[in-house]
């Protein structure tokens, strides 16, 4: 009676835990939920281990496409701050997607067009979205590595055969048989062979470890698409496609998961569970885990591929879900535009108030540039601003189908830019070196076949002396007209204004001086800069006034004479 009173006891202990876990973890995902639905827009605070953050690329690395951003154009933008900022996914496998299609400016229109039916049609029903967030969110992250990186060291395991542990857990079928004849010899060979199999088991366990978690990871990759195909109310036919293809794909690798919950289970070093416990010694005994990774091994060596695929199309819908939570945040700040792409044979790349996203009180500008733009300037006066709003927009446009500004009208260009260079110290090479290898790659994609190029060059050719460097700069920038190139540079070599005028279209920045304070309006006014500042700022910032009398005396002279005194 006392026994089954405590064994009572016992089994209300553990419902209770158990009950009590349940419950937390339920109201865990209702708190969850409501902030998904009440905060959809608002970008969640996240650390990003810098471990995890260098391998964002990947999916990008493994997908490498034609005219894709390169990294002299990705660093010279800022572009892992935009990611950031747009970074509303809450998987490895969105995250990634995502970074990979910042990259991705060589997109047709038809992967355009369906990108955007996917992100409406989530922005438009928040049953469904809340539902595929939920599912994305428990799928999660693998920690500080990609899968891809798992994937790729699959073939280092080699061929691994069970044949060895097989043949070791047939011998304890004789050596059972032999109980009742020779008991003692029976239990001998057992222990025996059992002390054998846990020897040998840690050191192929080992082996393994690492590869668990992207097996782990596979297996919840098929578990939600099993669920996202479940995905209630009606669908546009854009994502019925797209479930299909995901079935198809998700029937393929089914074999994976039988018997994968010998895998994947817990470990005693992980969790104080009897079952658990009994679950390992099981497995030590008889390498069950061992001889089922194997076989898991062997199958999903072969069918890489479509776990890429599944990869891909969930990562693609939960990137079309972030980018509408993206353009709500921004619907509630400065506003977006969805872009529209003309023919390429008319290079006119057309803003109307565009703005930097990073900015937080940014003041907009509008340009139409049917050829060249030579942009001149004081000192922080805006130049580098602009250009790189007018070149993350156009990278926005083809990527994620998005613009921060009011219309954005352009055809499908090939991207670069040249503006944040800094010296090469591991490969040897100067400024000047570095900027005039970045600036070739852009004269060589010119003279290419393919989609028209928009290039962004910022202070053009600094790295040298000034008279060598108006002269190839202008023969630099001269080179682009008649070809298919869209060329926006800035400088602060006044003398290219006049020539280059055939070939650019003049604009300016400029500031007003007012109560020894200069004061930058960063608008964007057509014509040179009649302005500067330079030595003003020196005498702003608290130089000696005899340095900048000395600096403003001999300016003047030069500027009067040509020839410095």
């Amino acid at each position: 009676m006392e026994y089954m009173i405590f064994l009572g006891l016992v089994i209300v202990f553990v419902a209770a835990v158990i009950g009590k876990d349940i419950y937390n973890d339920r109201k865990k995902k209702k708190r969850f939920e409501q902030d998904l639905r009440k905060n959809y827009g608002v970008l969640r605070e996240r650390k990003l281990n810098l471990e995890r953050f260098a391998r964002m690329d990947r999916y990008y690395q493994k997908h490498q496409e034609q005219d894709q951003i390169d990294d002299i154009t990705w660093n010279d933008l800022g572009m892992d701050d935009v990611f950031l900022g747009m970074n509303h996914t809450y998987s490895a496998t969105g995250e990634e997607y995502l970074y990979y299609l910042l990259r991705s400016v060589g997109k047709d229109a038809d992967s355009i067009n369906e990108l955007e039916n996917l992100i409406t049609f989530f922005m438009e029903h928040e049953e469904q979205r809340v539902y595929v967030q939920l599912l994305m969110a428990k799928l999660g992250y693998m920690g500080k590595y990609s899968l891809y990186d798992y994937i790729d060291n699959l073939d280092y395991l080699g061929e691994r055969k069970n044949t060895k542990a097989i043949i070791c857990n047939l011998l304890f079928l004789p050596l059972l048989g032999l109980l009742p004849f020779a008991f003692s010899y029976a239990i001998f060979g057992i222990v025996g062979l059992m002390i054998y199999n846990i020897t040998s088991y840690f050191k192929e366990k080992s082996d393994i470890e690492p590869y668990i978690i992207s097996f782990q990871y596979v297996l919840k990759l098929l578990q939600a698409g099993e669920k996202l195909e479940a995905l209630p109310g009606e669908k546009p036919a854009e994502l019925e496609e797209v479930l299909k293809k995901l079935a198809e794909d998700r029937k393929v690798l089914t074999p994976l998961r039988r018997g994968s919950f010998w895998v994947t289970s817990g470990s005693m070093s992980m969790s104080g569970n009897p079952a658990d416990i009994l679950i390992d010694y099981l497995k030590m005994s008889f390498h069950v885990d061992l001889i089922k990774f194997n076989q898991m091994l062997a199958f999903l060596r072969s069918h890489v591929t479509t776990v890429d695929q599944i990869n891909t199309t969930l990562g693609r819908i939960e990137t079309a879900i972030a980018i509408g939570a993206w353009r709500t945040g921004l619907s509630k700040k400065n506003g977006y535009c969805i872009p529209r792409f003309h023919d390429a044979s008319d290079l006119t790349l057309r803003i109307e108030n565009g703005y930097h996203p990073q900015i937080s009180e940014p003041v907009k500008n509008s340009i139409t540039a049917k050829n060249g733009v030579l942009l001149t300037g004081s000192n922080a006066s805006g130049k580098s601003t602009f250009l790189k709003m007018t070149a993350l927009n156009a990278v926005l446009a083809q990527t994620v189908h998005t613009c921060v500004a009011d219309a954005y009208e352009a055809p499908l260009f090939r991207i670069f830019s040249s503006m944040s260079l800094r010296d090469d110290l591991q490969g040897g090479d100067s400024y000047y070196v570095v900027e005039i290898k970045a600036l070739k790659r852009i004269l060589t994609a010119a003279k290419e076949p393919g989609r028209p190029v928009l290039c962004f060059v910022d202070e053009v050719l600094r790295g040298t002396n000034t008279v060598e460097r108006i002269a190839a700069s202008t023969q630099i920038l001269k080179s682009f007209d008649g070809k298919a190139v869209l060329c926006f540079a800035a400088t602060h070599d006044i003398e290219l204004t006049s020539l280059l005028e055939k070939q650019f279209t003049n604009y300016h920045f400029e500031e007003e001086i007012k109560d020894g304070d200069v004061l930058f309006q960063y608008r964007l006014l057509s014509g040179k800069a009649t302005t500067r500042n330079a030595i003003k700022l020196l005498e702003i910032i608290g130089y000696d006034a005899e340095v900048i009398e000395k600096a403003q005396s001999q300016a003047e002279s030069f500027l009067e004479t040509g020839k410095w005194a």
